[in-house]
């Protein structure tokens, strides 16, 4: 699994016009799945992700996890996450999960992620055309890989 984390003052998902999710301070994740992943890179990333420490303290340093914050986390998957470049300039995605394997691991992600954090989680919709929109604070941005456990 791959994981793009944007430390957020607000974020919001649009499908078809209307917010399916809004939130203020929190973190918008950006979740790639492909074939490979399973439900200990689920945990894995779950983990680091509740305990990442990405959030102001008093005294401005980054030492507060999102759990610190009482903040929120908005979860969209991200296909494209997996692609690859190495041959031409038309992205490849044959590491990307095809939706039978990744829908499953996407909600499964977001109810673990739900656990893990007790923060309020929003979602896009799998497969939906959507508007993510956000203001990044910081910028703070944050990639992480299940497989490279970084």
């Amino acid at each position: 699994m791959r994981a793009l984390i944007q430390r957020v003052s607000e974020a919001a998902v649009e499908i078809d016009g209307k917010n399916v999710a809004e939130i203020g301070t929190g973190l918008l994740v950006l979740l790639g799945v492909e074939n490979a992943d399973d439900d200990d890179d689920i945990s894995w990333l779950c983990k680091k992700i509740t305990n990442l420490r990405i959030f102001p303290d008093e005294n401005d340093v980054m030492n507060k996890s999102i759990q610190d914050v009482k903040g929120s986390i908005i979860v969209v998957s991200q296909f494209t996450l997996h692609a690859s470049i190495k041959k031409g300039n038309r992205p490849s995605y044959l590491k990307a999960a095809k939706p039978d394997i990744s829908i499953p691991l996407y909600e499964k992600f977001v109810e673990q992620l739900k656990f893990t954090s007790l923060c309020p989680i929003g979602t896009g919709e799998f497969g939906a055309d959507m508007k993510v929109k956000l203001i990044n604070d910081g910028p703070v941005t944050i990639w992480m890989d299940s497989k490279d456990k970084q």
